[in-house]
Parts: C-alpha cells; sequence; structure tokens
C-alpha cells in the first residue's frame, strides 16, 4: 500500500520490510563472526594483507618505476636513446641534405609521448688542441647543453659541471674526463684552472669521472652555444640524447624517432641507438619480480579465503542443533544459506575495508617519500575493484559450507550432539 504523509510519499511496506530484514542480516551476522574473532583472526590478516598489498603494488608501481628509472646507473642506462647523424662522406651532398637535427625536429621530438628529458651535442671535427706548459694534447671535444649532465645521470668527480646560465650567456668554460685532466695538468683536482683549446682560454668547472662515463674521460665538455661562436668548426647539433620516462617507452620511442625525422627535414644517415641487452635483462627481472609479487599477493588472497571455507565449515559445525531449531520453527533452506553466506561475505569484506584502510596509508607513506601524490579517484577506483573482488571471494568460499547447512535434515540437527 502507498499513501502519502504531509505531501511525501510512503515507500512501499515490501520495500520496508525487505530493508529491515536486510539490516537484521547484517547485523546477526555481524555478531556471529565478532564472537568467533579468535578463530578468524588468521583469516582476517591474510585478507586485510593481501587487499593492502594489492592495492599498493598496482597504484603505486608506475611511480616506483619511474624513481627505478631515474637510477640510471643501476639500471645501466637502459631508458637513455641516442640518435646521431653518421660523418658525411663523399656521397652526401653538404648543401641539399642538412646533417643535424633542425629546430622544429628537436621540438617535436621534446614533445613526443614516452620522452622525459632530451638533450643536444656536437663533435667537433676533427680533434682539439690543447697546450699547456710546452706539452700539446690533441682530444675530442664536445659541444653540450646544459641537460646533457642530469640526462645521462652524471656526478661530477671534482668541482661542478657547466650550468644553464653558463651556456645562455656563452661562457668559455668547460669540463674535463679525468683521464684529460691527468694528462694535460698531472691530476684530476683542476677545478678553477684555465686551459687553453684550439686559441682560446677556458675556465675548468670541473671534472667528469666514475660509473657510467666509459671513453668520456678521455673527452673535453664545452657549451654548445659557446662552441657555435668561438670554435673554428661546423657546430650543429648532430646528436640527440633522449631519456624515456620509463623502460616501457624505450621501443616505442626508440621505433618514432625516424618517423618524426623524416618528417621535418631529411634523415639520410640517422641512426638510433639503445641499450636493447641491458634493456632486455632490466625488463625480464622486473617481470619475474613483478610475478613474484602478484603470485604472493594471489596466495595470500587464497589462503584468506580458505580460511574463510574452513572457518565456515567448523561454524556450521558447531551450530548443527541451532541450525536444527531454526528449520524447526519455520526457518527455510533459503533463509539458512543466505544467513551463513552473508556471515562469510561479512567476514570477507570486512577485511577488505581494513586492507583499504592500510593500503590508504601505505600509499601516503610512499607518496610522501617519492614526492609523487596519488589522485584520489585512483585509489577510490583500485579499492572499489577491491572490495568487489572481496565480494567474490566471500560468496565462493562460503557458498559450500552455507549449502551444507542448508540442506541438514531438522532431526538429525536436532539430535546432534
Amino acid at each position: 500500500m502507498q499513501g502519502d504523509l504531509l505531501g511525501f510519499p510512503l515507500r512501499p511496506t515490501w520495500l520496508v520490510f525487505a530493508m529491515m530484514k536486510l539490516i537484521d542480516l547484517i547485523r546477526i551476522s555481524l555478531r556471529h563472526v565478532y564472537r568467533q574473532k579468535q578463530r578468524y583472526l588468521g583469516v582476517i590478516v591474510s585478507i586485510t594483507l593481501g587487499t593492502a598489498g594489492l592495492i599498493v603494488v598496482v597504484i603505486m608501481g608506475r611511480d616506483v618505476k619511474a624513481n627505478l628509472n631515474q637510477d640510471l646507473d643501476l639500471l645501466g642506462r637502459v631508458t637513455i636513446i641516442k640518435a646521431y647523424f653518421e660523418p658525411y662522406s663523399a656521397a652526401h651532398d653538404r648543401g641539399t641534405r642538412p646533417r643535424w637535427f633542425q629546430p622544429a625536429t628537436v621540438e617535436k621530438l621534446r614533445r613526443h609521448q614516452g620522452v622525459q628529458q632530451l638533450s643536444l651535442a656536437a663533435v667537433k671535427s676533427g680533434a682539439a688542441v690543447s697546450t699547456w706548459r710546452d706539452k700539446t694534447q690533441n682530444f675530442i671535444l664536445i659541444g653540450v647543453d646544459d641537460a646533457f649532465w642530469e640526462l645521462n645521470g652524471f656526478d661530477p668527480a671534482y668541482g661542478r659541471f657547466f650550468d644553464a646560465r653558463e651556456v645562455a650567456e656563452n661562457r668559455r668554460v668547460c669540463v674535463l674526463g679525468v683521464e684529460l685532466a691527468r694528462r694535460i695538468f698531472g691530476h684530476a683536482r683542476v677545478a678553477g684552472s684555465y686551459l687553453p683549446i684550439d686559441n682560446d682560454l677556458y675556465l675548468v668547472t670541473g671534472t667528469l669521472g666514475g660509473e657510467g662515463t666509459a671513453t668520456r674521460v678521455d673527452y673535453a665538455f664545452v657549451p654548445l652555444s659557446t662552441a657555435s661562436q668561438r670554435i673554428q668548426s661546423v657546430w650543429r647539433p648532430d646528436r640527440v640524447y633522449i631519456r624515456c620516462k620509463g623502460w616501457d617507452d624505450v621501443k616505442p620511442v626508440a621505433d618514432a624517432i625516424p618517423q618524426i625525422v623524416k618528417a621535418h627535414q631529411p634523415s639520410e644517415g640517422l641512426r638510433v641507438e639503445a641499450n636493447w641487452d641491458h634493456l632486455k635483462r632490466v625488463r625480464r627481472i622486473a617481470w619475474w619480480v613483478e610475478l613474484f609479487i602478484y603470485l604472493s599477493i594471489a596466495a595470500t588472497l587464497l589462503l584468506g579465503g580458505f580460511g574463510i571455507w574452513n572457518g565456515m565449515m567448523a561454524a556450521v559445525q558447531a551450530r548443527t542443533r541451532e541450525i536444527g531449531l531454526k528449520k524447526a520453527v519455520g526457518a527455510e533452506d533459503g533463509d539458512i544459506l543466505i544467513q551463513f553466506l552473508a556471515e562469510a561475505l561479512c567476514l570477507s569484506l570486512g577485511s577488505a575495508v581494513l586492507g583499504c584502510g592500510l593500503a590508504r596509508v601505505v600509499i601516503h607513506l610512499v607518496s610522501l617519500h617519492l614526492n609523487s601524490p596519488v589522485p584520489e579517484q585512483i585509489f577510490l577506483h583500485h579499492a572499489g575493484l577491491a572490495l568487489f573482488f572481496s565480494v567474490i571471494l566471500g560468496a565462493g568460499a562460503g557458498y559450500t559450507p552455507a549449502l551444507r547447512a542448508s540442506r541438514m535434515e531438522v532431526v538429525s540437527a536436532i539430535r546432534y550432539e
């Protein structure tokens, strides 16, 4: 029956009755779970930790991977791509086929999806010459921008690298590889010294050395802007270094570089290099680590599901007389089935809610450490999926014990000791 009270329509009586019945069912189920809390403690802990671990791994996996990608020494610089033009040959016409990266090409590469950072460089054609105390040294001279150091993950062995301001102001500064500094000066602590390079005087700001520098310890580096003005050579950026956002972006970016270059300028002689062997090894290791983590989480959740099944079977056994008495006073098989199924769902869903709360705390702490806050809607989305999974887990684990309880014979259940 539906009426009207003070202008507000009354809900149908069947709906009110259903809601009252549902509330009573939840209250009774929670009370039974609470009474058996010691029995279910291991189950609650397993599902809580499994749910929290699943949410944290899925949400924070991308940020953790991005921070691992920042540690280029650890990963063997697998996220760096080098694109360059081969040196001129007689088969190429310098006048009609530019062999350097045009500004439009560089800008398109910089904005490409998956590119985190880009650095331009140029190598002087022919050896650079420096004379120090009547000793002449020939070496490779490279013009680089200020992003070169960070992109490659370099740290100065001594002193410092020249910065963006010195590059913008075309300062006569340079960085020497440690081996080159030792050959010229006799030692590597040469920051603050002046070095003549091709009849011009440069201030040495620091030296480059350490892991990952390879043959660069014999090179000298000057600002690309300074080299283009003061050194007698064709100083055009004939190579770019690209650091990708993650190791999953390396192949798509590497495949896109020739197409981007070809769309904006001639691409004859273009070469694209990446550390494919190291990348394959890193991805294989990461895959096995992720697989191990997900299998551990799945095992924890399955253990929780088995705990629900085992606990509910024990509860059905212990409450056999109770089930018989309920059936004797008119309870249907479906009522018994729903009651025990509701208890399993309350146990699973309640543990998952605790797991979501724990995951929120862990994600907040990890986000503070990584300085990468997680949008709230992303957490709510994954928390909702985790709760949905917990409902399936509880229903699947609790169905068999609930079905067994609903099919008990009344007389034998009442007589059970």
